[in-house]
């Protein structure tokens, strides 16, 4: 059932891990108009957590994607004085949705383990799955192309390079976005278990480009689908590609 996910296993597909808990009331959400999804992280002592580490400039990173891959969201939420989180959704289409909370505590038990935590919800209504699209080594967004070159296999370390062009030529004005040039996010095909590839290219002002690299540990074989998203002018843009992982 939408939103019960405590038996899920995989790369952030439980709503529970080392005795913290997402919680939240919403198990649908309406289609086609601005929503909010609201969630309570709690801790091993069954309260509320409110002390949260910063990763990336944000205490937590919060992220909606469909069954099917598509729809993808990256959102910074607010929180309230007990706990209670509030993620400002775009407009979602029907189908079956998995929100994912990534989090760091500040203090307990926690303290200092990176954790994501995930739960189900349905939007009603006629829903078309989208086929996933084929591997490919390279895709466009916004006028950008987007390369990226790396083979990695499944539960390895593994370095991915990312590189930036546009009209032929190479990016070179990318600004810091969370602290970096890019934030590369991964779902893999099926489940839509969460991986963050973490970026080692150091931030040097806004002048970031054409090449990132990537610290990728894929846990699970098949294709994954990745979101690319960076900052030039002012604008963030976010490119999708399938990369396969043998």
């Amino acid at each position: 059932m939408p939103g019960m996910d405590h038996m899920s296993t995989g790369e952030g597909l439980s709503d529970t891990e080392d005795g913290y808990r997402l919680s939240s009331k919403d198990t649908t959400l309406p289609s086609g108009r601005r929503t909010a999804y609201r969630f309570t992280v709690t801790g091993p002592d069954g309260k509320p957590v409110t002390d949260f580490a910063v990763d990336q400039t944000k205490r937590m990173h919060f992220y909606a994607i469909r069954s099917d891959l598509t729809g993808f969201q990256h959102i910074h939420p607010t929180m309230a004085a007990d706990g209670t989180w509030s993620a400002g959704l775009a407009s979602l289409t029907p189908g079956s949705w998995r929100m994912f909370a990534s989090f760091t505590p500040a203090a307990g038990p926690g303290k200092g383990k990176d954790l994501v935590l995930s739960r189900t919800l349905t939007v009603p209504g006629g829903a078309t799955r989208t086929p996933l699209p084929a591997p490919a080594g390279s895709t466009r967004a916004d006028g950008y192309t987007v390369t990226v070159k790396g083979e990695p296999m499944a539960g390895m370390a593994h370095p991915l390079t990312v590189s930036v062009s546009k009209d032929g030529k190479p990016v070179t004005d990318l600004q810091p976005y969370l602290g970096t040039y890019a934030h590369l996010t991964g779902f893999h095909e099926g489940d839509a278990a969460f991986a963050h590839l973490h970026p080692t290219t150091e931030v040097t002002g806004d002048h970031g480009g054409p090449d990132l690299n990537f610290h990728a540990e894929l846990p699970t074989s098949g294709n994954w689908r990745l979101f690319l998203q960076f900052r030039t002018g002012g604008t963030l843009h976010t490119a999708a590609l399938t990369l396969h992982v043998g």
